[in-house]
């Protein structure tokens, strides 16, 4: 036993040791501390500097409604080719020349017109890279492949807990145009890690069900059913997101009359504990199942909503956001991972649904918390996401039921 556990190697060091996964990690990283640099401000963007009110500025998010539809194109075309890394670095590119088109807009409809059609492929970036990193550990497998996948995910994570502190300053004490710029070069830089590594010549080995990239890019809807569904279950629970940043804030600081300070340290909680969590999820998910794992996390996102909408203390507050670093630890750090277990026949496609699927749970969220919080107000709004993730709840463990126990 002791030798079996020398014998097998960490996920860290596999992780260092290739340049895939190495070049992977720096490349998510930096997309997501561009991108949450870019979220928190371009709402004041278009109010500051195109004039729009603020009304027209909140329709801005639906532009990421083409997301999803960009990155099911993208992931037919890379399960289609095999090609993950060219397309990774198209999409990279297309999102730099979106951000850096929006940084100079002059008219307050070229950003909503650009967001739409151009960053919704920039999306895709992340997904050919998960698709990729499945490739390789397919071909080359190891006993620490979750915690590979879980590793990567989390460089992620942490560029959304840096994005926006630094986003911020940078807009500060230069400009929102420059902090858009430098977006623009993030997204671009994205490329460099990787430089011109290409897929490598190995494959897993073929079976019966996996005869040829275009056979398999022609996936029937029906085989597409689990993952949709899944998919649909994560865009519940993720709905509360968009629901707590927009309203959180505005109940500490409106009727609790909290300190910045503190309003501050409750909100960014929340991103820390998920980070602590993640490689943690990966370890308890081989012992009892990802889908049942979620099932746990899904009841902590109701937990916490519910701690929102009745507490009304920076404990109660506290506590709730350390509730949704679990339910966050769990789905940041597996969902990718079963996404494509759902649709083995065509990771890109799987990987690409999944991860745009925030996009559809910011509409989601933003509509339903603008209708809650005009009719039952604060806090009692927090109710709507404890409903939604009390439902996904159950529907993953239906899922499970249906797919077995082979996630």
């Amino acid at each position: 036993m002791t030798d079996q556990l020398t014998r097998t190697p960490s996920a860290l060091r596999v992780v260092l040791g290739s340049p895939l996964y190495r070049g992977s990690t720096v490349a998510l990283f930096l997309s997501g501390l561009g991108t949450s640099a870019a979220a928190p401000q371009i709402a004041q963007f278009l109010v500051k500097d195109l004039g729009s009110s603020l009304t027209v500025a909140g329709l801005y998010y639906l532009t990421n409604l083409t997301a999803p539809i960009a990155g099911y194109l993208i992931g037919r075309r890379s399960d289609r080719t095999g090609r993950r890394l060219g397309l990774f670095r198209v999409s990279a590119a297309a999102g730099a020349l979106g951000w850096f088109s929006i940084a100079f807009s002059s008219q307050l409809w070229m950003p909503f017109v650009i967001s739409a059609v151009i960053l919704g492929f920039a999306g895709a970036a992340a997904s050919q890279l998960f698709a990729a990193i499945h490739d390789e550990l397919e071909a080359s497998p190891t006993p620490v492949g979750d915690g590979v996948v879980s590793i990567v995910r989390m460089a992620l994570t942490f560029g959304w807990v840096i994005g926006p502190v630094a986003g911020a300053y940078l807009a500060a004490q230069t400009s929102l145009r420059v902090m858009l710029i430098a977006t623009a070069l993030c997204t671009l830089a994205q490329i460099v890690p990787l430089g011109t590594l290409r897929e490598g010549a190995g494959l897993a080995p073929a079976t019966e069900h996996d005869v040829d990239p275009a056979a398999r890019a022609q996936v029937p809807v029906r085989a597409m059913a689990p993952l949709l569904a899944f998919t649909g279950l994560f865009i519940l629970v993720y709905a509360g997101e968009p629901i707590k940043y927009a309203y959180l804030p505005i109940y500490m600081n409106g009727q609790l009359h909290f300190p910045a300070a503190l309003s501050g340290a409750i909100i960014g909680i929340q991103p820390l504990v998920e980070l602590v969590l993640m490689p943690v999820a990966v370890v308890v998910a081989r012992r009892m199942g990802m889908l049942p794992l979620m099932v746990i996390g899904a009841l902590f996102g109701v937990g916490a909503n519910l701690l929102f909408a009745t507490t009304g203390t920076a404990a109660g507050l506290f506590a709730g956001q350390l509730l949704m670093g679990g339910v966050w630890g769990i789905f940041a750090g597996l969902g990718i991972i079963v996404a494509q277990r759902l649709l083995p026949a065509a990771i890109a496609t799987a990987s690409a649904i999944f991860i745009t699927a925030p996009a559809l749970s910011s509409a989601l969220g933003g509509l339903a918390g603008g209708i809650g919080a005009g009719t039952i107000g604060l806090p009692l709004v927090f109710v709507i996401p404890a409903v939604f993730a009390l439902i996904a709840a159950i529907g993953l463990v239906v899922l499970h039921r249906r797919v077995g126990n082979r996630i």
